[in-house]
């Protein structure tokens, strides 16, 4: 695989990232967007010069089902709304795999389609799951699409403790998109997707 030759080491610095993140005092967040049940802060990422955005929100389902819509795999094209296209370029095991994948435009068209190559990790945490990523530098690119680059991300996904059946999902982006766009469009972009995110993949778990 392009520049990643110990997958194992590579997937545990990711999650430990992650885990990282997730331990960060709430002091620390700013709101950046609220609904009646999704909450997005943000902070300025360590990783580029952008934000790192952190999204909470109650699903109801359990925890394995969620996990199995967010992460890789043809049930995620079916239901996230900003996902036009996605391919598996390598499987290593049931829980590891590099994807690429494709956006929509964003914002009346001044954020252009993009894609990404990243590598996708799910592993168990506590009693629940994290399925995080990271983009790679991919040599093989397609001229129609800017190349996005996914800082690490995540989500964290656990039972309510007085209800099995809901699940507390948290995540956490940085995506830079590149090309010529204004941040401040980016930072708009970013809390509006992350809202959407839930939306969409509430209305996947009703009819599944």
């Amino acid at each position: 695989m392009e520049g990643l030759t110990d997958t194992a080491a590579f997937a545990t610095k990711l999650k430990n990232t992650l885990i990282q993140y997730h331990t960060i005092e709430d002091d620390k967040w700013r709101v950046a967007k609220k609904t009646k049940d999704v909450t997005i802060w943000r902070k300025p990422s360590e990783e580029f010069n952008g934000y790192l955005f952190k999204a909470q929100g109650v699903i109801d389902d359990v925890v394995n089902s969620i996990i199995d819509h967010i992460r890789p795999g043809p049930c995620r094209l079916d239901w996230d709304s900003l996902m036009t296209s996605m391919d598996i370029l390598e499987h290593f095991e049931e829980n590891c795999c590099v994807m690429r994948y494709t956006t929509a435009s964003q914002l009346w068209n001044i954020i252009s389609p993009r894609e990404f190559v990243d590598f996708s990790y799910t592993v168990g945490h506590k009693e629940g799951l994290l399925s995080c990523g990271i983009s790679l530098d991919w040599s093989e690119k397609r001229p129609e699409f800017v190349r996005g680059y996914n800082h690490p991300c995540g989500w964290f996904c656990v039972p309510l403790k007085d209800n099995a059946n809901q699940s507390l999902l948290t995540g956490y982006i940085q995506t830079d998109l590149r090309g010529m766009i204004p941040q401040s469009a980016v930072d708009t972009a970013m809390a509006s997707t992350l809202i959407n995110f839930y939306e969409d993949l509430r209305r996947a778990l009703k009819k599944a």
